[in-house]
């Protein structure tokens, strides 16, 4: 199969694609470390574009990952026609994950590359790629590190593609989910230093999908301590005091997170802002 262009590119994201598509192709076999995200499903895209049956992507599952994205995941993999497996993943048995430090992403990214190397190597030796863009590089991004511990490779960031050239780029391919938000786990709803649990993953999922359901499918539910911080984009925040304004409405909303097991809940309103709380390392 191949993806046409459906739109026209700038020569520069023209060239990249060219080299991406160059990159893939040159390996024998590869597994996707495939999370169903906008970056790692570009990725899988080319990845079965150019490489058929020898591709496949994997999807690490564990209660980090919000039920409907798996779902999500499930049914793009279907889209694409690409070989897709879940498998179970273990990290919050490790505490450098489950008490939650600074690098906590560094665990889990190494649990997840323990998980796939077996199964890239029973697939005679396949390289496994992830979708870190060249964005990732400048952030604060600790699984990097893991990932190129375990000799991951990022074709994405080596080809100079940023997060704004993945949009354009699926899009261009004809990927329906190009304009999909950001969505990082459920453990980046909690403070570093806030021990995660697997009921306390289960309960921010359940919050977040009720919210979801009526009408904010962009949020966040960060989790302190008991009290639950609604993060919506700024441009939803309007709606959002309107709604809740009204007092059956606000009740309702109050009465579903208490039953979850917040003691109380609040609404941001600065909105929205992806790693905000990754502006506690600065302080």
């Amino acid at each position: 199969m191949a993806f046409s262009l459906l739109d026209s590119l700038p020569p520069e994201l023209e060239r990249a694609l060219d080299q991406l598509r160059a990159e893939v192709a040159a390996r024998p076999a590869v597994v996707v470390a495939y999370s169903g995200g906008v970056d790692s499903a570009l990725v899988a895209a080319i990845a079965v574009e150019q490489l058929g049956s020898r591709a496949q992507a994997i999807t690490g599952v564990s209660p980090a990952l919000a039920p409907h994205l798996r779902q999500e995941a499930s049914d793009q993999a279907r889209w694409l026609g690409i070989h897709h497996r879940e498998v179970p993943t273990a990290e919050l048995a490790d505490p450098a994950y489950a008490e939650n430090p600074e690098n906590r992403c560094y665990a889990c990214k190494r649990e997840l590359h323990s998980v796939l190397a077996p199964i890239a190597a029973a697939a005679g030796g396949a390289a496994v790629l992830d979708g870190v863009n060249r964005d990732d590089l400048g952030d604060y991004r600790p699984g990097i590190q893991a990932a190129r511990e375990h000799g991951v490779h990022s074709p994405l960031a080596d080809c100079g593609i940023d997060k704004a050239g993945v949009r354009q780029l699926s899009k261009a391919l004809g990927l329906p989910w190009w304009d999909k938000p950001a969505n990082p786990c459920l453990a980046s709803r909690f403070p570093y230093g806030e021990p995660i649990t697997a009921q306390r993953l289960v309960r921010v999922a359940a919050a977040e999908e009720w919210l979801r359901q009526r009408g904010f499918p962009e949020l966040r539910v960060r989790s302190q301590g008991q009290t639950a911080r609604i993060e919506l984009p700024a441009a939803r925040l309007g709606d959002a005091l309107e709604q809740w304004r009204d007092a059956e409405q606000r009740q309702a909303l109050v009465e579903a997170f208490r039953q979850l097991g917040f003691t109380a809940v609040g609404l941001d309103l600065e909105g929205l802002v992806s790693g905000k709380l990754n502006r506690e390392l600065a302080s």
